[in-house]
């Protein structure tokens, strides 16, 4: 199955703003109300404003095109002590990073997939993995970093066993944790979330 990958600016520019937000209101993720909210409430703003680029992930569905899932990219700087990371990863991200021997940790500005999610509206979500859609979303990461240069990306995800596994299965390590701010608490569980880490190879 082949997958289209657009970034929202462009169906925007093209659609307009009104009909754009038609098309994604009917997106439904159960399992996340913040990444549904985000899609249907932020990720236009967002993009206007270069907070974050979002990018609608979909494919051909008895004769349609469907969305199956998006994912949101931005910047975030962060702290990362050193104790929680192998002498492996402490020797990659030393490169990318600005060493502060006094909390014995690194302050690096990282790539972040801020939202990550599939679309359950009419089953769409059946149509990609998980892992495929995270794969997008790094991949997109590697597009940036040959022009900017860098190795990592990072998110944040709930403290969830079954989310944890997944992104472990793919290469995150987790380093941290983020308490949540006030806003974010209505539509997330938990009192925060769990800050995760990825080295990129040149892999394709």
């Amino acid at each position: 199955m082949s997958f289209n990958i657009i970034n929202l600016e462009d169906i925007y520019i093209v659609k307009g703003e009104k009909d754009t937000q038609n098309l994604l209101k009917d997106f439904e993720c159960p399992l996340n109300n913040d990444v549904e909210y985000f899609i249907k409430n932020k990720a236009i703003e967002f993009s206007k404003q270069g907070i974050a680029k979002t990018y609608i992930v979909s494919t051909s569905y008895k004769n349609k095109q469907v969305i199956v899932g998006y994912f949101a990219l931005t910047n975030k700087i962060t702290e990362i002590k050193k104790n929680i990371l192998s002498y492996k990863m402490r020797k990659r991200i030393s490169r990318f990073s600005i060493n502060d021997e006094l909390n014995k940790s690194y302050s690096v500005s990282l790539p972040l997939i801020g939202q990550l999610g599939k679309n359950f509206c009419n089953g769409y979500n059946k149509l990609i993995s998980g892992d495929i859609l995270l794969k997008f979303a790094c991949d997109k990461v590697r597009d940036v970093q040959k022009i900017v240069g860098g190795k990592f990306v990072m998110l944040e995800c709930e403290d969830k066993i079954k989310l944890k596994e997944f992104y472990e299965s793919n290469g995150f390590v987790c380093f941290g944790k983020r308490n949540l701010e006030k806003d974010e608490r209505e539509k997330n569980c938990g009192e925060y979330l769990l800050q995760m880490l990825c080295y990129l190879n040149n892999k394709i």
